[in-house]
């Protein structure tokens, strides 16, 4: 009798589960590692040590007047500091940013008051003049390939010898004329430069416009295909423009966001106090660099983002209006914003090593 013989099918039993093995260039860093290798954490734990530090020794600090008033001051750096810093991202700088301001309050305080016109007619008129210089900058920054650097210092001393030489040759003086009692004053003034009251504080408007900025910028950097193109050609322009990207576009375009940043701050401060001096803005285009590169952006361009900035230009309105707060000799401001941005860059490069050291 034949017999029929089956093969039974071989039964394979799975290896029991191990640990997964993985080698440097795929273990997975843990979460405070990989936070403490974004660099606006690191300015972030300073601005809290910052303001910790103030509330300690300057007691009024603690006062809610006295905070908004803090917030008043970083705004009105923070908001110049994010066009500047996108600048940054970009690979570029932009020296004329502090004299471009006066520029702007300058041009619309002058042509309104000079022509005896409604103030928005200034306004406008300080808009275009803004954006043509940051139109120029990038300009011959693209067409001639020189340093950002050299381009708007030249831009700076520029400014910077019209404004005074123009202020003296309209008004006779070298500050403008109170625009104060003139056709649009008061509506320009409750956009520019109005303020609210929070539970009995007063907050100033451009609070709000920084807050709003930086949350647009954030968006734009990280959200948007323009937010790509600022890192490329921050990084590379060359293989940037290989891949499609429009290098001289965006540049551009980053120059000009800042002659609006310039043109806004400007607004504020003639609706604020009705009148400009020409002479100042010197020095202010070193604050907005800083608080960027205190916030993490690089030199070098290709890294940084919207909200370190907003930070680091806390901390300089805290150390500013601390430092009054503290009864201390304000003639040490300087030297205080130089140490903090030295500290500042040491601490980041040394998180940043720390975090991504295998």
């Amino acid at each position: 009798m034949g017999m029929t013989q089956h093969a039974e099918p071989a039964v394979t039993t799975p290896p029991a589960p191990g640990p997964k093995e993985t080698d440097g260039r795929t273990a997975q860093r843990s979460l405070a590692l990989r936070l403490l290798a974004r660099p606006d954490v690191g300015v972030f734990l300073g601005a809290v040590a910052v303001w910790v530090f103030f509330l300690i020794s300057a007691p009024p600090v603690r006062d809610g007047g006295s905070m908004a008033n803090i917030l008043y001051q970083s705004s009105t750096i923070g908001i110049m500091a994010l066009p500047v810093a996108l600048l940054m991202i970009g690979g570029e700088f932009d020296l004329s940013s502090g004299v471009a301001v006066i520029t702007s309050a300058l041009t619309a305080s002058m042509l309104a008051y000079q022509l005896t016109v409604n103030v928005w007619v200034g306004v406008i008129a300080a808009l275009i003049v803004s954006l043509a210089i940051g139109f120029l900058n990038g300009w011959l920054v693209v067409k001639t390939g020189l340093p950002s650097f050299l381009i708007t210092l030249g831009t700076f001393l520029i400014l910077q010898g019209v404004n005074l030489a123009v202020t003296k040759l309209v008004t006779g003086n070298v500050a403008t004329d109170d625009i104060s009692t003139m056709d649009g004053f008061s509506g320009a003034k409750k956009i520019f430069a109005s303020s609210f009251e929070v539970g009995g504080v007063q907050i100033k408007i451009t609070i709000v416009y920084w807050l709003v900025f930086a949350a647009l910028a954030t968006w734009v950097l990280l959200r948007t295909k323009y937010g790509n193109w600022i890192f490329a050609v921050g990084g590379n322009k060359d293989s940037a423009r290989a891949v499609g990207v429009p290098v001289t576009f965006t540049k551009i375009s980053l120059f000009m966001l800042v002659g609006f940043g310039a043109w806004f701050v400007g607004m504020h401060n003639l609706f604020s106090f009705n009148t400009v001096q020409s002479g100042e803005g010197v020095g202010q285009e070193l604050i907005y660099i800083s608080a960027a590169v205190i916030g993490g952006c690089l030199l070098t361009g290709g890294a940084g983002s919207a909200i370190g900035p907003v930070f680091g230009a806390f901390m300089f309105g805290m150390v500013q209006q601390g430092i009054v707060y503290a009864g201390w000799n304000p003639d040490w401001f300087k030297a205080f914003l130089g140490v903090m941005l030295l500290g500042a860059v040491l601490i980041n490069l040394w998180v940043s090593r720390t975090a991504t050291r295998r």
